[in-house]
């Protein structure tokens, strides 16, 4: 099931964040999936996978260089230009996911960026939710009849795309004080791997600053 709005009053982000979108402004869109046959300690690609698919289909728009900063924030340069929320929700009919995508075509809030600000006036929202779905349903479908494994495509294809990896960058843990190290990988469980002065760590949760390479 996708369900598209004109605008969002109370948009959702990580960590509760609320966010506006005036109508016409940009695309908003989120996808009902059942991912059944992909064992639990592989849905944490699915976030990725999801970014991995944005960036994919702005494709379709040559001069639109967008990169990933982990886990799915989709950037230009040092803007963001689409977040993406993933939310398991258990019912009765069993366990499903719904991934929220927020792009910002012809606005955008303070420090994120839009097409039309990127120089790309003749791109709308329609035409941007074709080329989602487009890339959507051949990518989910591997992913699907690869019991949920990130080998061997999404693992490479993500890291293609991960402008963290090779930056430092400052790890804000939940509960533990920043750390600062440089991103080296992405592990099998989606992690991103920061290697500190004291050891590598995995960071699956928290958000991570991009810091000025060293």
């Amino acid at each position: 099931m996708v369900i598209v709005a004109d605008h969002q009053t109370a948009g959702r982000g990580r960590h509760g964040r609320t966010w506006r979108a005036p109508p016409g402004t940009g695309l908003a869109v989120s996808l009902l999936l059942r991912p059944v046959a992909v064992p639990a300690h592989r849905w944490p690609w699915l976030p990725l996978l999801a970014g991995l698919v944005v960036v994919e289909a702005l494709q379709e728009y040559p001069g639109v260089h967008a990169v990933l900063k982990w886990p799915n924030d989709v950037m230009i340069g040092s803007a963001k230009l689409a977040g993406i929320l993933v939310e398991r929700v258990d019912g009765a009919a069993g366990a499903a996911a719904v991934v929220g995508v927020g792009l910002n075509v012809s606005a955008a809030p303070n420090g994120a960026v839009s097409l039309l600000a990127a120089g790309f006036s003749d791109v709308s929202g329609e035409e941007l939710l074709d080329a989602l779905l487009d890339v959507f349903g051949p990518r989910y479908g591997e992913w699907l009849e690869g019991a949920g494994d990130p080998d061997p495509w999404l693992a490479a294809a993500y890291r293609k795309r991960c402008d963290t990896l090779g930056r430092d960058v400052r790890p804000e843990l939940p509960g533990q004080p920043p750390v600062v190290g440089r991103a080296i990988d992405i592990d099998a469980a989606g992690r991103l791997v920061v290697r500190t002065r004291s050891g590598d760590i995995a960071v699956g949760a928290g958000e991570v600053e991009h810091l000025r390479l060293s």
